[in-house]
């Protein structure tokens, strides 16, 4: 079975000491591999600026300066870095390891680069762990699966605390008085791996939402400062190259003339409803850092991706793992999988967030990961 973290950027093998615990009953049945997929770790592609800015971060908003100096920096070679090349590699992989199937165990990321795989190499496939899912079609770069998600988990973590009001409402308040939607949901998204049930957080919106932000400012500050990383840990050129050669964004792929993407943004935020957004806005959905590090990323030819109504086969087995209280992953996502799937199994895990199998607290996760590969 091959491990495959997320990112995409962050490499395997720094993980294998935390994450192998988790996975320890499987050794009876399993040899487990982690790989650091290219461009991470050791080689992790090293983008100084982009990376001082955004750390681990998905939604921080980078400068152009930082992004187009990261893509010149790569120079032509970033072009080698789609998932579509981490495939290939991972089948290279297989074949040195000398198995005609293999399992894979991906998280956040990891699911889709092991759904790729599956399409790709279906018969080198006997099962998928995919924990904390991003579906086969790729994420959403306005994160309105996220956006949408925010009132039905900070719901839920109010009513497990008993806070007493709506932090829905919050959220909306503080983003129409300050105009802070990005940094809100890059807080809200970052502090669930601290807290799943957001505590502090709420409790720091409905102080803002009342007219005194410190306590909101100071939470957005600390959770920015425990996102910084190093490229070793999670490489942000690593995760502009991949993401802006695999996504598919309002101008289209990647291959669209870099001058004539603005406008279509414009365009995108004039159309993003109220319903869409709430309890963010417009300015939120077309802010966020992924949109933001490809609309000035050069222009290329990417890699073919697979048809949207294409199933990864019944004769793979699927897990899917998904915690209710994830705004990284949401929740939709890993239904959108499920619909594109023959013969799978889709568990949630009550007052979990991202990262099922190594932070969940209840056992529910890691339980369903040992019957799916040791029992059938």
């Amino acid at each position: 079975m091959v491990f495959l973290s997320g990112g995409p950027g962050q490499p395997d093998e720094p993980l294998a000491p935390r994450i192998l615990p988790k996975l320890q009953p499987l050794l009876a049945q399993y040899r487990i591999v982690f790989v650091d997929q290219r461009g991470t770790g050791q080689n992790a592609l090293q983008c100084p600026a982009l990376q001082q800015q955004m750390g681990s971060s998905d939604l921080t908003a980078p400068t152009d300066q930082a992004v187009t100096d990261c893509a010149a920096s790569l120079g032509p070679d970033r072009r080698f870095y789609s998932t579509a090349d981490t495939v290939a590699d991972l089948d290279a992989l297989r074949q040195a390891l000398g198995d005609r199937r293999i399992s894979l165990d991906g998280v956040s990321y990891g699911t889709f680069t092991a759904e790729r795989y599956a399409l790709a190499h279906p018969s080198h496939v006997t099962s998928l762990v995919l924990d904390s899912v991003v579906p086969q079609t790729g994420d959403d770069p306005l994160d309105l699966a996220a956006i949408q998600a925010v009132p039905r988990v900070l719901t839920a973590s109010c009513a497990a605390l008993k806070c007493g009001y709506d932090p829905a409402a919050d959220v909306a308040a503080v983003v129409r008085r300050y105009h802070d939607g990005v940094a809100v949901l890059d807080t809200l998204t970052g502090y669930e791996f601290v807290d799943p049930n957001q505590g502090r957080m709420l409790d720091a919106l409905h102080q803002a939402a009342n007219g005194s932000p410190v306590y909101l400012n100071a939470m957005i500050s600390a959770v920015a400062q425990g996102s910084a990383a190093t490229a070793d840990q999670l490489s942000q050129g690593l995760h502009a190259s991949t993401l802006c050669a695999d996504g598919h964004f309002p101008w289209g792929t990647d291959d669209t003339p870099v001058a004539s993407r603005p406008a279509t943004v414009a365009a995108t935020r004039a159309r993003l409803t109220p319903a869409q957004v709430f309890p963010f806005d417009a300015d939120t959905a077309t802010g966020l850092g992924t949109l933001l590090s490809c609309l000035n990323w050069p222009r290329e030819q990417v890699p073919p991706s697979p048809s949207a109504h294409r199933r990864i086969p019944g004769g793979i087995r699927v897990l899917l793992l998904g915690g209710d209280r994830d705004l990284s992953t949401p929740l939709a996502w890993m239904w959108d999988e499920a619909s594109l799937v023959a013969n799978g199994r889709a568990v949630v895990v009550p007052g979990a967030s991202h990262s099922v199998q190594s932070r969940a607290t209840s056992d529910i996760g890691r339980q369903a990961v040992y019957d799916f590969l040791l029992k059938g």
